[in-house]
């Protein structure tokens, strides 16, 4: 899969293309991806996502209480890999584009830029500032250009509907079974292990601190979770803890990201690390000392072991 950014110099094979935020890639993203492939194998050309960022909600500053990303720009790009997209390309966004009707953002990049021949636009998707990003909105714009539109049918989960929004919330209330049944994997964070006060080491249970590349990262809801963690291209099971560390930083208003990974051993500081929640298994509690919550850990790993 070739990344591009919208003014680089293209040439493109019968491009066959699509826009989106694409946020999470989930099943009903995955489900356009699927008909754009077959379509562009159809009429012998290349298929090509067309994606806004960053997110539109950020920079218009649209009710963004409690919003936050369930793809950073790096693990957007993984995820098309994954799928097996020919061109990822990235419109930097901006009040600007905005502004713009969907016919004059069509012409401006998909046509003018691209080469658009076949764009596929979801049942119900609206973009454009008059909202006339819809196929029907689009007849006359791609007569006069030119390309075809191709209409998806409406996407029909097992597990009822699938929306970013739907999959957000699910985080946010711990729920990372929905969530990865929305998304059709587990849902992940990417960080860096930077150096912490070395407690758990002192309990036999040392974690990895991690810090999350993007702010705008979406975090789920304080407590245990069963994890899987990327390292060093190698994958360990283990627990991990979200939340503000009750029995040992009382006074402690920073909320940690914890790690402890099961037969590993070593200092990490400064490593790339992906973290793939499995199951929430418990909320955050205050322990009355550090051998209550050495007693509880020990728990926790035998639950969790039984998870993985």
């Amino acid at each position: 899969m070739k990344v591009s950014q919208i003014d680089d110099l293209f040439s493109l094979k019968k491009p066959v293309v699509t826009i989106g935020i694409f946020d999470g890639v989930h099943l009903g993203h995955q489900f356009i991806l699927d008909q754009l492939k077959a379509l562009a194998k159809k009429h012998r050309g290349e298929s090509v996502v067309v994606t806004l960022w960053p997110h539109p909600r950020i920079v218009l500053n649209k009710e963004l209480h409690n919003f936050k990303l369930l793809h950073t720009r790096q693990e957007k790009i993984r995820e098309m890999e994954r799928q097996g997209i020919d061109h990822l390309i990235f419109v930097p966004f901006n009040r600007e584009i905005a502004s713009l009707t969907a016919c004059d953002f069509v012409q401006q990049y998909l046509v003018e830029k691209l080469g658009v021949e076949v764009l596929l636009v979801g049942y119900d998707n609206k973009f454009g500032k008059d909202r006339k990003g819809d196929p029907e909105g689009l007849r006359m714009c791609a007569e006069k250009n030119r390309f075809r539109i191709e209409k998806l049918p409406e996407f029909n989960a097992e597990h009822g509907s699938v929306s970013s929004t739907r999959i957000r919330e699910a985080i946010l209330k711990g729920d990372l079974v929905s969530a990865g049944l929305m998304l059709g994997y587990h849902y992940y964070l990417s960080g860096v292990i930077v150096e912490g006060n070395h407690i758990g080491r002192k309990i036999g249970f040392p974690t990895a601190n991690i810090h999350p590349h993007d702010p705008n990262k979406l975090i789920p809801m304080n407590g245990v979770y069963a994890v899987r963690i990327q390292m060093r291209g190698e994958t360990h099971n283990g627990m991990l803890n979200i939340g503000f560390r009750p029995t040992i930083d009382s006074a402690m208003a920073v909320k940690t990201i914890e790690a402890h990974m099961f037969g590993v051993s070593g200092d990490f500081y400064d490593e790339e690390i992906v973290i793939h929640f499995v199951k929430r298994i418990r909320d955050e509690m205050k322990f009355s000392g550090l051998d209550a919550l050495k007693q509880q850990l020990q728990i926790d790993r035998i639950t969790v072991q039984g998870l993985l």
